[in-house]
């Protein structure tokens, strides 16, 4: 019994870590912020996420900001001309009423320029992101070694 106990309790502490790790703010829901994890030389790095719309009404990610760089910008990868490009989104990202948009590898992303410290595997660390009606969201974003399962299996 203090076994059933036990491991009930430890499952319940671990399902209340996921449940914390999604945000809401309006009819926003945001998913999983998470980082690649990147060599400690490189100076740039991206953070992903899943925001889904509820309501009636569109929103915009006007961009975002973190203490751990210089600056961060929502981009894009296209293909163009043959080639893989990466460009920043102008204006900011359109999220539909009743929708999603997925920034995630190979797609949408929240470029962060000028790293002041690497992104390690199992850092946690603050941004905010910007919405043109639902306003400004503190989130965590969890740096990881790969993609969570579920994510798109592209490279950055």
């Amino acid at each position: 019994m203090r076994k059933t106990l036990l491991a009930l309790g430890a499952l319940l502490s671990f399902s209340g870590t996921l449940a914390a790790h999604d945000y809401n703010l309006g009819t926003l829901h945001i998913e999983h912020p998470w980082a690649l994890a990147v060599p400690a030389v490189s100076p740039n790095g991206a953070a992903y996420l899943v925001i889904h719309n509820k309501g009636s009404a569109g929103d915009k990610l006007l961009g975002a900001d973190t203490a751990r760089a210089g600056k961060t910008e929502i981009h894009e990868h296209l293909h163009k001309d043959g080639m893989m490009k990466m460009q920043q989104v102008p204006g900011g990202l359109e999220i539909p009423a009743g929708g999603e948009v997925r920034l995630e590898q190979g797609g949408y992303h929240l470029m962060m320029f000028g790293l002041k410290q690497p992104l390690n595997d199992g850092d946690k660390f603050p941004m905010t992101l910007h919405f043109q009606q639902a306003g400004d969201l503190e989130v965590e974003v969890h740096v990881q070694k790969q993609a969570p399962s579920g994510s798109a299996e592209h490279q950055h």
